[in-house]
């Protein structure tokens, strides 16, 4: 299966994809926030493209874990997004996942304007990275009964 990954933001919307294996996130594009039900149609189309089954919609907590004004934007851009399709859309703390994002660009030897072209991209793979290493696997102790 394939899950999806984006860092919603005010001007654009990183988008990352997992393996099939759900092992590895990258990646994939950039939407250009144009505003209303075009981007999550936008959003959408992209997971019917790539056959994904799952959505998770990175929530920018406050550094206390709180909600603030983006994460509440956040959480009505994965409402919309229910309302459109079938599709399970999950919500994951993406906390630090920008500033992740610019550091590992920077240890791959990426130059500065690489870096701010592709930090939203980035920034949907760091969330959906820390999604797929947190999900249960099948044959895992914490999710076999003794």
């Amino acid at each position: 299966m394939r899950i999806m990954g984006l860092d919603v933001g005010d001007r654009r919307i990183g988008v990352a994809l997992s393996d099939p294996t759900e092992l590895l996130a990258s990646p994939l594009t950039t939407i250009q926030r144009t505003g209303g039900k075009r981007d999550v149609l936008a959003a959408l189309k992209l997971a019917d493209e790539h056959e994904a089954e799952l959505i998770v919609v990175g929530l920018p907590r406050l550094l206390s874990g709180e909600i603030g004004e983006q994460a509440r934007k956040s959480m009505e851009f994965a409402d919309k997004l229910r309302a459109q399709t079938r599709v399970p859309i999950v919500l994951w703390d993406e906390r630090y996942s920008t500033v992740t994002a610019d550091e590992l660009m920077g240890q791959a030897g990426r130059r500065p304007e690489e870096r701010r072209a592709r930090i939203d991209a980035a920034a949907a793979a760091v969330i959906l990275q820390s999604y797929l290493d947190h999900k249960p696997r099948p044959g895992d102790a914490s999710t076999s009964s003794a």
